[in-house]
């Protein structure tokens, strides 16, 4: 029996082929693999030996020759393959090991160049892995390090290994070459254009298998993307509390979109993918504080995120109520042994630093295929806005409507939001028309809205909204404006006295 081992990862190649040998294996190897081999003792047999033709082109061809892939691809079962091999002196090779020259690696170094990076990209590995894999009926393919093990076992108790196992290990192999050749098509794609191409070629890893999805009869897992993002739940380091669900997940990854929109000291307090209570202070006390007080009721069960260290008088604080996760840059360690006394709450830090880099692509699933859209990014000041009624907005009139507009796009549409100038006062989400958002909202704010405005993701359709608002003590709103009843607003808003700001850019979150 013969086995082809060339690896650029050399973790636990040596253990590997020692146990091979044993199993009556002959090794062929190649440049630095061999050299490894050899140094522990071993004598593979080069790849020119069985070639007959002298690794070339600065090690870019080695091994696309029909000595390999003939012996790899061959079927033991077909008269006419086997005597092909005895025609043209080729030995059939039963087990091939190869992983792929570390592209992923390689891309992600902040100083590498394009020249770099296309050395890296691997021919002969993935040619080699694929023709083992086709012929898994015959062929044993290794293309992880954690699966020596395994095969070695088989080896060592039935002196081959099981069908079940190569075909395992085939699909393996195509599972890993599909997504090499995903980054790599990324790669290329991210140079030469941004728009949409006639092939999405996606790749993740699995992160976590989770317990269960939505619902407890549902199957979840939560896959990263193979490039790592630093501002994601992905590359969050939980430090306490039991594994995290798919709806914390879900919620947590809001919350964190929500946060970066804010420079200042804040606290989101979130619940079932919407704000229950955003606050932002001096410091990260004071912004907790203004977060609870917007829905001291919502937050119960929710999720809480600062974007500054977390303090002890704010752990304190945090204690008395029952959360799923508090997310910060850090806990002071008093603060965090406060926190950690509750069993199950789970304690993660992530770095702040890096919110303005994680802009990749958004994908949904639909049935039959999949959205995909640029996050919503638009930074938008009070500079750029259009005021459309007679009367001006007050300098804390505008800052109220910024602080609410940054929240309003975070919101599930039809969205409103009422706020003041450091907190939520009232949430309006979800609902299937925009007067009943507004309605949810200022119910929820209506013993707080003092210095009150309000914001709308959307245009209003008609004067309803603005009519309700202005009856209920509202004396600022912002909202994109474009609807062909935007006049009937403009008058309705005159009529109760109350400014009204278009900003030209709607933010629905479906």
């Amino acid at each position: 029996m013969r086995a082809l081992l060339s690896v650029s990862d050399k973790t636990g190649i040596v253990e590997f082929a020692k146990g091979l040998v044993e199993a009556g294996f002959e090794l062929v190897s190649t440049g630095g693999t061999k050299a490894a081999l050899q140094a522990a003792g071993l004598a593979p047999i080069a790849i020119e030996e069985v070639t007959g033709f002298p690794e070339m082109l600065d090690d870019r061809v080695k091994t696309l020759h029909p000595k390999i892939h003939g012996g790899l691809l061959a079927r033991r079962d077909l008269a006419s393959h086997t005597q092909a091999l005895v025609d043209h002196e080729i030995t059939p090779i039963d087990l091939v090991c190869v992983n792929l020259y570390p592209f992923k690696e390689t891309i992600t170094q902040s100083d590498v160049t394009e020249e770099a990076a296309i050395e890296h990209i691997d021919i002969g590995g993935p040619s080699m892995l694929r023709s083992a894999a086709k012929n898994f009926a015959a062929v044993t393919v290794v293309v992880d390090p954690a699966d020596y093990p395994v095969v070695l076992a088989e080896l060592k108790t039935s002196a081959s290994t099981s069908l079940t196992l190569r075909k395992k290990l085939a699909a393996k192999v195509f599972r890993q070459t599909a997504a090499y050749d995903a980054l790599i098509a990324d790669y290329l794609t991210q140079s030469v254009t941004s728009e949409p191409t006639e092939k999405l070629t996606l790749t993740y890893d699995l992160k976590q298998t989770l317990r269960y999805g939505e619902n407890s009869h549902q199957q979840a897992a939560f896959y990263q993307t193979a490039l790592p993002v630093a501002y994601s739940l992905a590359n969050a380091q939980q430090l306490h509390g039991k594994e995290l669900s798919y709806n914390n997940l879900k919620d947590a990854d809001a919350a964190l979109r929500i946060i970066r929109e804010f420079t200042e000291p804040t606290v989101v307090a979130l619940k079932h993918m919407n704000p229950c209570g955003i606050g932002s202070g001096r410091d990260i006390y004071e912004a907790y504080q203004f977060a609870y007080e917007a829905d001291p009721v919502s937050i119960f069960g929710g999720i809480v995120v600062a974007n500054r260290t977390l303090d002890v008088k704010t752990a304190e604080a945090l204690h008395h109520l029952f959360l799923e996760i508090v997310i910060a840059p850090d806990f002071e360690p008093a603060a965090f042994e406060i926190l950690a006394a509750k069993k199950n709450l789970r304690l993660l830090t992530l770095d702040f630093s890096q919110a303005e880099q994680a802009s990749q692509a958004e994908v949904v699933s639909v049935l039959g295929g999949v959205l995909v859209q640029e996050q919503d990014r638009a930074l938008e000041t009070s500079d750029t806005w259009q005021v459309v009624t007679k009367r001006q907005p007050t300098k804390a009139e505008l800052t109220a409507l910024e602080f609410a507009w940054k929240t309003v796009k975070h919101v599930k549409s039809n969205a409103i939001v009422v706020a003041n100038e450091h907190q939520t006062l009232g949430v309006g989400a979800g609902q299937m028309n925009r007067v009943g958002s507004v309605k949810l909202a200022l119910d929820q704010a209506a013993d707080k809205m003092d210095g009150a405005v309000l914001a709308s993701d959307a245009f209003f359709p008609m004067d309803d909204s603005v009519e309700y608002a202005a009856q209920h003590g509202i004396k600022a709103i912002v909202q994109p404006g474009g609807s062909i009843k935007d006049q009937a607003s403009i008058e309705m808003a005159d009529r109760y006295g109350v400014t009204m700001l278009f900003t030209g850019t709607r933010h629905f979150r479906h």
